[in-house]
């Protein structure tokens, strides 16, 4: 994350927000002779998460924080889908399936939670549905709503942040 104009010397953090309020720096640097940083950070775990950096101060320049957005942590999950043969049929979460249902069946996240997928540049916040996959290895099963908003094929792998 370089910033120009930071000043010489200048301590840069950067801080990852907690779920329960505050921040915590996780990674940390100083300005070079024309203000460029480097800051690096591995999330041990999936979801969305706040991020900032802060500056400290210098006799010059006062410290500052400056909200950097969010970002999303992805993991890789196998996965296939299901729907045309099952159209009309009652889902575990409730409701019926039919062609335009988006959302996931997964065997334990509770009903309704959102999961995030990613799949070759395309994104989809959908609900947990229904129950499944009940293949071995494969963690979730797509809606073929879901399936299509993604622009995914049959089996595979995509980016989940669940």
């Amino acid at each position: 994350m370089p910033c120009a104009r930071a000043g010489s010397g200048r301590a840069v953090a950067l801080q990852v927000g907690r779920s329960g309020g505050g921040w915590t720096t996780v990674d940390h640097d100083r300005t070079d002779r024309k203000g460029r940083y480097v800051l690096a950070w591995r999330a041990t775990k999936t979801g969305t998460k706040r991020v900032r950096v802060h500056f400290g101060g210098t006799r010059e320049l006062g410290s500052a924080r400056q909200l950097a957005g969010t970002t999303r942590i992805y993991r890789r999950a196998f996965v296939s889908w299901y729907g045309p043969g099952l159209y009309g049929q009652h889902l575990a979460c409730g409701g019926t399936l039919s062609s335009g249902t988006l959302g996931v069946a997964h065997k334990s996240l509770p009903c309704g939670t959102k999961v995030t997928l990613h799949y070759k540049g395309h994104t989809v916040r959908v609900p947990v549905v229904d129950r499944g996959p009940y293949v071995a290895g494969r963690e979730f099963d797509l809606t073929a709503a879901t399936k299509q908003k993604l622009g995914f094929g049959s089996t595979g792998t995509v980016l989940s942040t669940r």
